[in-house]
């Protein structure tokens, strides 16, 4: 006769009843917090590099303008000069002013009073181009413009 009693004790089974509870928490989260894409870059654009750059702050203040090359909707370059798109749509430049003012006009108040505008241009636009983009967000009040850069890998 042995003096210890040896029990066989079995680890009790993993109770996964609030596990699909807890998924769909987590999955309602991400939805909530992440952000969709809300342009289709209608122009093609080869961002220029730059070597002090900064991230900005306030995305729901900031406005896409987009100049570049048009692109077919099957994504071939046609090459038929600068196009101007602002958010979703291709402007000509005496609109840009116009759309600007509805893009304000469209925002949060507090939003409206930071609003930037960030110009996302291809690297062989021609400043005169860029020139007059800037005198008609003048036009509209729009004196908050940043440019879109890579950082330069020197």
């Amino acid at each position: 006769m042995s003096l210890f009693n040896r029990q066989r004790r079995e680890v009790p089974g993993l109770n996964t009843a609030s596990l699909p509870d807890l998924i769909f928490t987590v999955l309602f989260f991400f939805m909530i917090v992440t952000h969709m894409k809300s342009n289709n870059v209608k122009v093609r654009y080869r961002v220029p590099e730059g070597t002090q750059l900064t991230k900005s702050s306030h995305k729901a203040s900031i406005v896409n303008l987009y100049i570049g090359l048009p692109l077919k909707p099957n994504g071939i370059d046609t090459g038929k000069g600068f196009r101007i798109q602002i958010n979703n749509r291709i402007v000509g430049l005496a609109e840009v002013a116009d759309c600007i003012r509805a893009e304000r006009n469209k925002m949060q108040p507090e939003d409206a009073d930071r609003m930037t505008v960030a110009i996302q241009a291809d690297r062989h636009t021609p400043m005169s181009i860029i020139n007059a983009v800037k005198l008609e967000l003048r036009k509209a009040n729009a004196l908050r413009v940043s440019y879109t850069a890579t950082q330069s890998k020197k």
